[in-house]
């Protein structure tokens, strides 16, 4: 793509030039995420919480050594976002899970 080319930016909701937008995709591929005990996470791993944990809005809590499987990371390096049982949307701090 040549600076000529411009892509819609859905999260600043601005049309901005194709360099630019290689240069966020770029630095959102170089966050690192980690765990609470520093082991680097990536999509697809399984991670075991480390904590009881209260989930708002769905009136359950997640127990201490709940295994969550395929995470999926965000664009926030504390944050991880996953599935459970039950619970859709389900967004985890990343210094309250271990990987497996």
């Amino acid at each position: 793509m040549s600076d000529d080319d411009y892509v819609y930016d859905e999260a600043s909701g601005e049309w901005i030039s194709a360099t630019e937008a290689k240069s966020k995709l770029d630095f959102a591929d170089s966050i690192e995420v980690r765990d609470a005990v520093g082991n680097l996470l990536a999509d697809g791993d399984q991670v075991t919480l480390i904590k009881d944990l209260t989930v708002k809005g769905a009136g359950q809590t997640l127990k201490r050594g709940t295994l969550i499987r395929s995470i999926r990371l965000t664009g926030d390096p504390q944050e991880i976002d996953c599935r459970y049982d039950g619970i859709k949307g389900l967004v985890l701090r990343a210094e309250f899970v271990r990987k497996r």
